[in-house]
């Protein structure tokens, strides 16, 4: 089997010493790392210790210049995004370990953040980890494949959803479904409808995000 190519991308550093903390930055489809990079500024004060790590998903995005994908969106059936999700799981999953013993930290020392196709990347890998993570902050995304999930489940990690809606990429009824089937399967689950919000961030949804995060971290 031919390991996964290294992820790589922008990252911002706290401002002294080592950090205490990860936060993982996963960008949506047709975008890059230096998109989700530009949240740092708005959690920097609340996450002083920590090293946010904003990789580039593997895959090139066809017709979106600098942008990238973590699969490709030639079919949008449950059954394409069930599999899609898992192409670059373990490319994820590798950036993951690299880092954490880069920093002598562990697992509960780390969060997920995604947005769109990013949340489903967080919401998959997080939950199949080992060991739990910190907490998974998933804006504006769905579960890529909710039945499998009762049966590949490993832990358990606090889970914050966001969502506008009036989201025309992703409907708000996939947050709620989301939410339903994380909190069947014994997850700690909040979650935070936006109006009027279509498929972004709003200044309330950085504000919660934060909150959410700094309590995880510590």
């Amino acid at each position: 089997m031919i390991a996964p190519a290294p992820l790589d991308g922008p990252t911002s550093a706290p401002s002294g010493g080592a950090p205490r903390s990860l936060v993982v930055l996963l960008h949506g489809y047709g975008s890059n790392g230096a998109d989700l990079i530009g949240l740092v500024p708005y959690w920097r004060e609340a996450l002083p210790d920590t090293l946010f790590l904003a990789p580039d998903a593997p895959q090139a995005c066809p017709g979106a210049p600098g942008g990238r994908q973590w699969w490709p969106l030639d079919s949008l059936s449950p059954d394409a995004r069930a599999a899609g999700v898992r192409v670059s799981a373990p490319a994820l999953n590798a950036y993951i370990v690299t880092h954490l013993a880069a920093h002598g930290l562990t697992e509960e020392a780390l969060a997920l953040v995604g947005f769109s196709q990013g949340t489903m990347m967080a919401l998959h890998v997080g939950p199949r980890r080992a060991r739990p993570l910190a907490g998974v902050l998933g804006y504006s995304g769905m579960l890529a494949d909710p039945d499998a999930l009762a049966r590949e489940v490993a832990t358990r990690p606090p889970v914050m959803l966001v969502h506008g809606d009036a989201d025309e990429v992703i409907p708000v009824m996939a947050m709620h479904q989301a939410n339903a089937q994380l909190e069947t399967l014994g997850f700690e689950v909040s979650a935070h409808v936006s109006p009027g919000l279509g498929h972004g961030i709003d200044a309330s949804g950085l504000q919660l995000g934060a909150g959410f995060l700094a309590r995880r971290l510590g």
